[in-house]
């Protein structure tokens, strides 16, 4: 099935140029905003996912709790709540972490060029995750899901092994 959603387009400011198709936006590498959630638990599990075979890009890679992109018509804020609710069934209180810019080239002739907005937040129900985006999920140790990227780089998203240690490091103190 072809997207035919639109994202945002940015500058490195932040500030929005233009929308463009998602697909194209990626084909073509421009720059666009992002998220990425990570929803914890109260025992400090991360929840994590993998990508269903079929996606775009990264199919069968594990990955954060969510991931997205915000709509043209919606707040940041809205896009993260209603993405949360669609890949992974459930919604919480998210709060922001930081905000970081990276590129990279994917599967598919795709390119990640994406202001990303991270955000985390606590919840300690199992998800009803869309099975179109999620073929399995798992709640994890952090520390081991640290040494587990760094055994098994392949099996997990770009984006998740560039943000994974900075979130905890940061913000959580599990190491």
């Amino acid at each position: 099935m072809i997207s035919m959603e639109q994202v945002i387009i940015v500058n490195e400011d932040d500030n929005e140029i233009e929308v463009l198709e998602k697909i194209e936006a990626h084909v073509s590498g421009k720059l666009h905003r992002a998220f990425s959630l990570f929803v914890f638990n109260s025992n400090g599990k991360l929840l994590i996912h993998k990508r269903a075979d079929d996606k775009y890009h990264s199919g069968g890679l594990w990955t954060n709790t969510c991931c997205g992109h915000q709509r043209p018509d919606e707040s940041l804020e809205m896009s993260i709540h209603r993405r949360l609710k669609e890949e992974m069934g459930f919604d919480c209180e998210l709060k922001k972490l930081f905000t970081i810019q990276y590129q990279a080239e994917m599967n598919n002739s795709i390119i990640e060029n994406e202001i990303d907005h991270v955000f985390s937040g606590i919840h300690d129900q199992d998800p009803s995750p869309d099975p179109l985006e999620v073929s399995d999920y798992s709640w994890v140790d952090p520390k081991d899901l640290i040494i587990e990227t760094r055994d098994n780089p392949e099996k997990y998203s770009h984006w998740f092994k560039l943000l994974l240690e900075r979130v905890i490091n940061n913000y959580y103190n599990y190491l």
